[in-house]
């Protein structure tokens, strides 16, 4: 594995997958939970850091609530795409290890659904911290560090005659490269939630809300099984704020 899992060939290659499958109003987590819970979050910050922009969506939201916005990514292919749509943000081609910006320089900071591919964590959070500015906040999206651990699934036992959600190994800290549709594969990074929690405390960026959202109906209505995991939340939404 590279020292930084957000670099490489894989993201470069499935560019036009995310593209396709995961904007401009395709995916129903992102329209019907994501996108609203980063507009409620985000609202009233005047300049807005976005790490892992992707092709831009969450920076063009933050830009339409009024937020001098700049998003970040080492992807190229997202970055070309991100900048043909406008819309008003900015875009620097840039690792979340590395932020080129001076500290205290923003008022919010959002990453979705970006640190489970980022190897240096600790590192990345020490970042996110140095450019906030006092009492800027942090909006945190992550697939569900406990819930959504590899290895976890539904199961239908039909010799106990049980249905039950199954956990991984949670507590084991691990990257796994994921075929998360036909060709398409990606490093994830699995580590428990406190992980992510002391490294924030560290750098004093402390927990101001907790969301773990049920899937929203636009994607249970996507195939027929998922309905049994309706009460299993596929999303951890942390707001955090620079002490």
């Amino acid at each position: 594995m590279p020292d930084d899992l957000t670099t490489g060939d894989h993201w470069e290659r499935t560019a036009q997958w995310w593209q396709a499958e995961f904007t401009d109003g395709a995916d129903p987590e992102y329209e019907e939970q994501i996108l609203p819970l980063a507009a409620e979050h985000l609202a009233g910050a005047g300049r807005v850091l976005d790490i892992g922009c992707g092709e831009g969506q969450i920076s063009r939201l933050a830009h339409r609530q009024g937020a001098a916005t700049v998003g970040i990514d080492p992807t190229t292919a997202q970055l070309a795409v991100a900048r043909e749509r406008g819309g008003g943000p900015s875009y620097v081609a840039a690792v979340a290890g590395g932020l080129p910006f001076a500290g205290a320089s923003f008022d919010a900071a959002v990453a979705c659904l970006v640190f489970e591919h980022i190897h240096a964590t600790d590192a990345a959070i020490a970042e996110v911290a140095r450019v906030l500015r006092p009492g800027g906040r942090f909006v945190f999206f992550l697939n569900h560090p406990l819930l959504q651990t590899p290895g976890s699934g539904w199961i239908d036992d039909r010799i106990l005659m049980e249905q039950y959600w199954r956990i991984g190994a949670y507590l084991v800290e691990d990257t796994t490269m994921e075929e998360v549709a036909k060709d398409v594969i990606l490093p994830f990074v699995h580590r428990p939630l406190s992980h992510y929690v002391n490294a924030m405390a560290v750098n004093g960026l402390l927990i101001h809300r907790m969301e773990e959202p049920a899937p929203p109906a636009g994607f249970l209505a996507l195939a027929e099984e998922y309905r049994f995991a309706a009460t299993i939340p596929r999303l951890l939404l942390l707001m955090a704020v620079k002490a």
